[in-house]
């Protein structure tokens, strides 16, 4: 039922309302608030909170209809939805659950997370961003960058150094960190090459106080292995995002490659045509079976880090090639920015970069791969 209701959300609300979104660089509050409605800020928090408590498996399922419209709709509850939330939701106090996950599934509040730094993307345990223990509490000193949903945000999720004589990951802790904390202030948005109405910023922390019970689960040090146990659960969400945006270009591609005729007859009709048509459904259903694959093993409790990063990898690799060749078959059209399809083809860059770029995911794969051999 859920799913229906979505599917009629997308095709009657979202898709109508790119054009405005792409125009106005902003998602309209009306749709903010029938997405607050329909529950999707609390599709991964738990029922005891509120939220609906979807599996992996139906979690994906959900954001795969979502992004058949333009991603940045799925953007509004991506952040809260994800790391924002599933920090607290796994590693946080009982004090800490009730406070903000009741807020997070009824939409109420909405998370964002702050790892990347203007010098630390790929290598986040080097972040500088400093939390100087004073009594009770932590001051703390910092910029963070590229962070999705900053000016949006009630609350971030936010990685600091505390442990000065801990180097490397063990040193950084995890901070709940109100967005209306004296100190806390946001840089201009960015201009982004697409996924416009998404917006990211700087987060600016100058002297910015927070009570010792900031860190999530009231454990100084944990907050890098608690964003790793979030990561897995991320993959596999990034890969349902790719998996909807494959499905919406390959129907833009077929319905365009009918209409359109050249040399008296319709362009679906090349055999060159059809084997791109054919190639992005090859690409199409192996993300999908991949996907299907390791959100059952995750559902299952099953160690999959190798998988889900193999997953990420291929799902934001094939949908950048399956945006490659619908742009191809619409030609000089897919150029123009009033066909959509070239829209999709800037907005898909961006998967192969966060939530752990390709070559991040590359080598975490032959890593594990190196110690599975040598444990043998």
């Amino acid at each position: 039922m859920l799913l229906n209701t979505i599917r009629r959300f997308v095709d009657e609300q979202l898709i109508p309302a790119e054009d405005l979104v792409e125009e106005n660089d902003a998602v309209p509050d009306g749709i903010v608030d029938q997405m607050r409605e329909m529950g999707l800020f609390g599709i991964s928090i738990p029922t005891a909170f509120g939220g609906l408590g979807c599996t992996m498996t139906e979690e994906a399922a959900i954001v795969r209809e979502l992004c058949r419209a333009s991603i940045v709709f799925r953007s509004v509850i991506g952040t809260t939805v994800g790391i924002g939330s599933q920090g607290i939701a796994i590693d946080g106090t009982p004090a800490q659950k009730q406070a903000w996950l009741p807020r997070f599934a009824a939409g109420d509040a909405i998370a964002s997370f702050a790892l990347t730094e203007p010098d630390t993307g790929s290598d986040a345990a080097s972040l500088r961003t400093i939390a100087v223990r004073e009594g009770d509490s932590y001051r703390i000193n910092g910029t963070k960058r590229f962070i999705t949903n900053a000016p949006r945000a009630s609350v971030f999720t936010l990685m600091a150094r505390s442990e000065p004589d801990i180097p490397g990951a063990g040193g950084i802790s995890a901070f709940i960190i109100p967005a209306d904390t004296p100190g806390l202030s946001l840089g201009r948005p960015d201009r982004k090459m697409g996924q416009k109405g998404s917006v990211t910023t700087d987060v600016v922390l100058e002297d910015v106080v927070v009570p010792a019970s900031a860190i999530i689960g009231e454990v100084p040090g944990r907050g890098f292995k608690t964003a790793m146990k979030v990561l897995d659960r991320g993959r596999i969400h990034i890969a349902a995002v790719a998996l909807g945006m494959c499905d919406r270009l390959l129907d833009m591609a077929v319905g365009y490659s009918i209409d359109r005729k050249q040399f008296g007859q319709r362009i679906a009709d090349f055999q060159l045509v059809q084997a791109m048509l054919a190639d992005i459904k090859v690409d199409l259903l192996t993300s999908e079976a991949l996907l299907q694959s390791v959100a059952a093993k995750f559902d299952a409790g099953m160690p999959v880090s190798l998988e889900c990063a193999a997953l990420k990898y291929h799902a934001s690799e094939a949908v950048g090639r399956i945006a490659d060749r619908a742009v191809q078959i619409f030609g000089g059209a897919g150029y123009m920015a009033e066909y959509k399809v070239e829209r999709f083809y800037r907005d898909v860059r961006l998967l192969r970069i966060y939530e752990g770029t390709s070559q991040i995911q590359q080598t975490i794969i032959a890593k594990q791969l190196i110690r599975r051999a040598e444990a043998l």
